[in-house]
């Protein structure tokens, strides 16, 4: 068993009503035990619309997938549309409706018709008791197919995906194994880092896939391989990542799902070295991001919002002449700002970030998303520059990104100056 589709079922869904997480979910699972989602789809509460769905994937995949719809309303008629589909009849399961009464006991609600209804699955499933709800899973499993039906309630479909569909999947998708990982990068855009990796299809050696995949933040690179054994799939992922370390491993700083803040953090931490920040345009965010790490007490001393000129002088020291001479946005304004909080708060590293976030506010020579990001430490005092301009939150977004970054590189010996 190695294709599968998921089906989401759910006029909210397809309105933008209601977010699909249990797609993305599924599609985790199902790569973890090696089968590969090759469709995702989502159909409103439309009988046609789902028994066509049904019909084309359950012909094309090894494995369908189904959420949502089977709940006590009217509305709700994805189990009708199976029995149908599978040609049989709906039958009372005794075991299902005890559940239900169970449940609705405990929360004093009273049994209903409607409640009852719920009891009701198709002939020959198998039903997958629903522990966390009152609506049961429902698989057709054969020798060659595979069709699973389960709640749209995420918490409720998570726990009948683990519980019952992962294990079945597991047992049968022998012979595959497909593995993630993922390197994340940032100062660099995504063009450049293609051009940078050289010839991608050469370095994969046509035994893997690798996705780009840009954010404000940086840029993911994914490699996916798909191999008879868990080491033949690791050889070949460790092989690709070396190869992409050595030519942008200076842009890479973690992979998984690590946040710069937590590399960031960690780095800190080891070499013993603390941190101030001051900041302008970005509003406190840096300090809020340093500070979402556990420990972070041990390096992080403390951070500064000046927005205002009158707070750069009064709480950082910056020179008035300074502000008036060359603006608050300004390479020299930004190497103030970090060389004064560094100075008061007596620490290794001052960081400091001035720029315009827009989307007023922007001039012929300083237009918006313009940004400067300034770091003192022993060694000396840097200052970068960045062009930002993007909605006001993202730009908040890369200016944070990118003066933790700097800091990173800094701590690291990947900067100048």
């Amino acid at each position: 068993m190695k294709t599968a589709a998921v089906i989401t079922i759910g006029d909210e869904i397809l309105i933008g009503q209601v977010i699909n997480t249990n797609a993305a979910f599924i599609g985790q699972k199902l790569s973890e035990v090696g089968v590969e989602l090759m469709r995702t789809v989502v159909v409103g509460d439309d009988r046609h619309e789902i028994m066509q769905a049904f019909e084309e994937y359950h012909a094309k995949y090894d494995a369908v997938l189904v959420t949502g719809g089977l709940g006590p309303t009217h509305d709700d008629i994805t189990k009708k549309v199976v029995a149908d589909y599978f040609k049989v009849s709906l039958v009372m399961n005794q075991a299902v409706l005890d559940n239900v009464r169970e449940r609705l006991s405990k929360r004093n609600v009273p049994m209903k018709r409607v409640n009852e209804e719920q009891a009701l699955v198709p002939e020959r499933c198998t039903v997958l008791m629903n522990y966390w709800g009152t609506a049961p899973g429902m698989l057709f499993d054969s020798d060659e197919k595979f069709f699973a039906v389960m709640p749209g309630v995420p918490h409720e479909m998570r726990n009948i995906m683990t519980e019952y569909i992962v294990p079945r999947l597991r047992e049968k998708a022998v012979g595959q194994v497909i593995k993630h990982r993922v390197l994340r990068t940032t100062g660099i855009a995504e063009s450049s880092l293609f051009e940078l990796l050289g010839n991608v299809e050469e370095m994969l050696g046509g035994k893997a896939k690798l996705a780009f995949l840009p954010s404000q933040f940086g840029v993911r690179l994914r490699i996916t391989v798909k191999a008879p054994t868990v080491m033949a799939a690791d050889d070949i992922i460790s092989d690709i990542e070396t190869r992409i370390r050595s030519k942008a491993g200076k842009y890479i700083y973690s992979d998984g799902e690590v946040d710069i803040e937590d590399t960031l953090g960690k780095l800190l931490a080891e070499k013993k070295l603390t941190i101030a920040t001051a900041e302008s345009c970005t509003g406190g965010y840096i300090s809020h991001r340093l500070t979402n790490i556990s420990g972070s007490s041990a390096y992080f001393n403390r951070g500064v919002v000046t927005y205002s000129n009158e707070s750069k002088t009064e709480l950082l020291g910056v020179p008035e002449e300074l502000i008036a001479k060359f603006g608050a946005v300004s390479e020299e304004v930004a190497r103030a700002m970090a060389e004064g909080v560094r100075r008061i708060a007596k620490t290794d590293i001052g960081l400091s970030v001035t720029g315009i976030a827009g989307p007023t506010g922007g001039m012929p020579d300083k237009p918006v998303g313009l940004v400067f990001v300034g770091l003192s430490d022993a060694a000396g005092s840097i200052v970068t520059r960045h062009a930002f301009p993007d909605e006001r939150l993202r730009f908040k977004d890369r200016a944070s990104q990118a003066a933790l970054e700097l800091v990173r590189r800094r701590v690291l010996g990947l900067t100048n100056g």
